[in-house]
């Protein structure tokens, strides 16, 4: 994952043919992902998910394309354990969060996240909407002294993760803010897709993909450095740096 610290302006061949005007918009509110977005967790993952793969019998060279890509523990297990009963698969995800509790080695804030969450938090114009259980993103979040909003949405909130809409709408709705007026900023597809079936617009960052995620995002960026928020008494901008 990279933490490289240039940050070119977003130029027009950034933004999607017809795709909403995430320069030009006014937000109510910006819902970001955790993981590649605000902080860097790829070590710890890789090392736990790995050390679970060994101990469950997981054919470790799947579980690149789900770890890195905002999808819940739990729907990662159930692809890679098929064939295990309910018990089994509840094991192994109680043992994947337990090793990623204990692991936070490595953990650092990706660029510009602190003075995004600075701006936008005091004013209850932002939320964090994870693909981490309650439990893990308390532990990075804590791991780099992190100052999360108040509201944000875990995998322990919803039923259908990312890329459902689910958790999109709930932060959406915790926040009492129009979801079609909200700013999603995200790192992976699966979390893009999340975003854009829920009716949001969508910045995308190149902190896990040098090329950017799939799933279509409005505009996309090196990471959170590139541009600044501003909030007015009509709601919040995103200006390029």
């Amino acid at each position: 994952m990279s933490t490289a610290t240039s940050t070119p302006e977003p130029r027009p061949s950034d933004a999607v043919t017809g795709a909403r005007d995430v320069l030009g918009e006014v937000f109510d509110a910006v819902l970001f992902d955790m993981d590649g977005t605000l902080i860097s967790s790829t070590r710890s993952v890789e090392r736990c998910w790995l050390r679970l793969g060994q101990e469950f019998g997981m054919p470790t060279d799947r579980l690149a394309p789900f770890a890195f890509h905002g999808v819940p523990a739990r729907d990662i297990i159930d692809a890679l354990l098929p064939d295990a009963d309910a018990a089994r698969r509840a094991a192994a995800l109680d043992r994947v969060v337990e090793l990623e509790i204990g692991d936070t080695e490595g953990i650092e804030v990706l660029p510009g996240a602190a003075d995004a969450l600075a701006v936008l938090a005091p004013g209850g114009r932002c939320a964090v909407v994870t693909s981490c259980g309650t439990r893990l993103a308390a532990a990075r979040a804590g791991a780099v002294a992190l100052a999360v909003p108040r509201v944000v949405v875990t995998a322990d909130d919803v039923e259908r993760g990312k890329p459902d809409p689910e958790p999109y709408l709930l932060g959406a709705e915790r926040l009492g803010a129009d979801v079609r007026r909200c700013l999603v900023v995200e790192d992976a597809a699966s979390g893009v897709r999340s975003a854009r079936a829920a009716g949001a617009a969508t910045l995308a960052l190149r902190t896990t993909d040098p090329e950017g995620p799939g799933g279509t995002p409005d505009l996309v960026v090196a990471d959170l450095s590139a541009v600044r928020f501003v909030v007015g008494e009509d709601g919040v901008r995103v200006r390029a740096r």
